[in-house]
């Protein structure tokens, strides 16, 4: 006895069939003509790439910004009369504290060599019979108190201890520069928003041409009783093709830019004694830059779709 499927099975097998070959069509029929896809693409591309490029170069400040405030000490410059022996005092009682990481001693001696270093005063300071500088402890703030007000806090203590002059937070710089780092991801967010309408309107703009380039063609599916998913289905994959290879091309473009901008940023970076290896679009991030560019692709293709065909015929 021969095995027949259910019918919901052979329904379901005769969708995907319907879908795969208007899928492969729907692609073959804009490779055979590639200025017109070319020049779609490329629009649909740049519109992606520039949001999604900066988005990158601020996730990379971002983990830069974080790698600076985790090195940022707190300095504490220790009353006059406080010498390096007292200091060592203050910084082994500091390394008990669990909200502290570690604590250095700059001795005098030190601190006017790299002040002498860095000041361009080096013929004032030789007039000087006595060394002015303090014993200043760079304190270290515990990782768990990298973020938040929590640093403000360990501050305020540290600069109420018995032998500590004042207390200077390094790290209040990079506060502000993640704040405007947050603005900039904000406003490329924004700008992002308004390139993706860009995107929209290009995709629905070429879907319409395309409606229009083939209106005889439809017009006769409908006579021949074409129902209307049937003639929607493949202008709906080619807004779908449209936003996907864009999305492809827009990747390669944020690599490309990426790799384009590493031996400049090294280069910066090297001048503040440091390294930055730029951090391109992961995995999950192209995979949301593709899937984002084919979804725009089907809306701009759906609202040209449903707008221009029930012209033609009411679908």
């Amino acid at each position: 006895m021969k095995y027949r499927r259910p019918r919901w099975l052979r329904r379901a097998g005769s969708w995907l069939a319907d879908h795969r070959r208007a899928a492969i069509e729907t692609l073959d029929r804009l490779i055979r003509a590639p200025l017109g896809t070319l020049m779609t693409v490329a629009a649909i591309a740049i519109a992606l790439a520039l949001p999604a490029t900066l988005l990158t170069i601020t996730k990379n400040l971002e983990h830069l910004a974080g790698d600076w405030r985790r090195g940022a000490a707190l300095s504490l410059f220790l009353s006059p009369d406080m010498d390096e022996a007292a200091g060592e005092r203050l910084a082994a009682a500091l390394r008990t504290r669990i909200d502290i990481g570690r604590v250095q001693v700059i001795s005098r001696k030190a601190g006017l060599a790299e002040f002498r270093q860095y000041s361009g005063l080096g013929g004032a300071l030789d007039q000087l019979k006595e060394n002015p500088m303090p014993v200043v402890l760079a304190v270290y703030p515990a990782a768990d108190l990298v973020d938040g007000d929590d640093v403000d806090a360990l501050v305020e203590g540290l600069s109420a201890l018995p032998g500590v002059d004042f207390a200077q937070a390094d790290a209040r710089w990079v506060r502000r520069l993640k704040a405007i780092l947050s603005l900039l991801r904000d406003g490329t967010l924004l700008l992002g928003g308004m390139l993706a309408l860009g995107v929209v309107l290009v995709v629905g703009n070429t879907i319409r041409l395309e409606i229009e380039n083939r209106r005889d063609e439809i017009q006769v599916m409908d006579l021949v009783g074409a129902t209307g998913a049937f003639i929607r289905r493949p202008f709906l994959y080619a807004g779908a093709w449209y936003g996907l290879l864009g999305g492809m091309l827009a990747w390669a473009t944020v690599a490309t830019a990426i790799a384009l901008l590493q031996a400049p940023v090294s280069h910066l970076a090297a001048l503040y004694d440091t390294e930055l290896t730029l951090v391109g679009l992961g995995p999950p991030e192209s995979l949301t830059l593709l899937g984002l560019a084919a979804v725009l692709g089907v809306i701009g293709s759906r609202i040209a779709v449903g707008r221009h065909l029930r012209r033609l015929r009411p679908v």
